[in-house]
């Protein structure tokens, strides 16, 4: 099997889903250091489960040792979710009631 290799710029715009199958936003840049990639900011997009977690926020930034894989779409652990307290996940969840 070859190594697929990709653009940097290949990869902006790409679906980013967990790697439990939730749509969690799109790619909007990536964070690149003097050799290699660090990270990659995700823009909560319309519907994603990130736009639901992190409310009026514009994206996170994932750290490129979440990737889990970049083909199509972009695959990353689900520790890359905002992890919130108990006392926050009730009131997003009475927000959404």
């Amino acid at each position: 099997m070859a190594l697929a290799i990709k653009k940097v710029s290949d990869i902006y715009e790409m679906k980013v889903f967990t790697d439990n199958g939730d749509y969690f936003g799109d790619v909007e840049e990536s964070i690149i250091t003097t050799s290699k990639v660090f990270g990659w900011k995700i823009k909560a997009t319309k519907n994603s489960a990130l736009s639901q977690l992190i409310g009026g926020a514009k994206g996170v930034i994932v750290p490129h040792q979440l990737v889990k894989a970049i083909g199509g779409i972009m695959i990353i652990s689900r520790a890359a979710i905002p992890a919130f307290d108990d006392r926050e996940i009730k009131e997003l969840e009475q927000q959404q009631n």
